[in-house]
């Protein structure tokens, strides 16, 4: 697999997390069904893809937390804080391959930034 490869692989990775999360959190809160969001949500995963779609530091970021410049909106920040407050720990019922996943995505990151530092 080519690093083009890997790092869209990831770029897609990224984007189907958000959009789960983004899901949960609108099936919970809003009401809507699994595979509709409502437009309030929606908006919020179309901007989230979009600024996965543009980020020049995909290379080298596990994810956008961990990101040391911060490229959402202030009003979409929060928003996705929210969000992630809100599905992160009920991911591990819904999705527990993705959340155990992340977690160790971020507890290796978090290991390999304590031996650089």
């Amino acid at each position: 697999m080519t690093g083009e490869e890997k790092i869209l692989k990831k770029r897609i990775r990224e984007q189907q997390v958000v959009h789960l999360m983004i899901s949960l959190y609108c099936r919970k809160k809003h009401g809507s069904s699994k595979n509709m969001l409502c437009s309030f949500c929606l908006e919020l995963d179309e901007y989230a893809a979009g600024r996965s779609e543009n980020c020049p530091f995909i290379k080298t970021k596990t994810f956008c937390s961990s990101c040391t410049v911060h490229c959402y909106r202030h009003d979409m920040r929060n928003r996705i804080r929210e969000v992630m407050k809100f599905s992160g720990p009920r991911m591990l019922f819904y999705h527990p391959v993705l959340a155990v996943r992340h977690l160790f995505s971020t507890v290796c990151s978090r290991m390999k930034n304590k031996k650089t530092v």
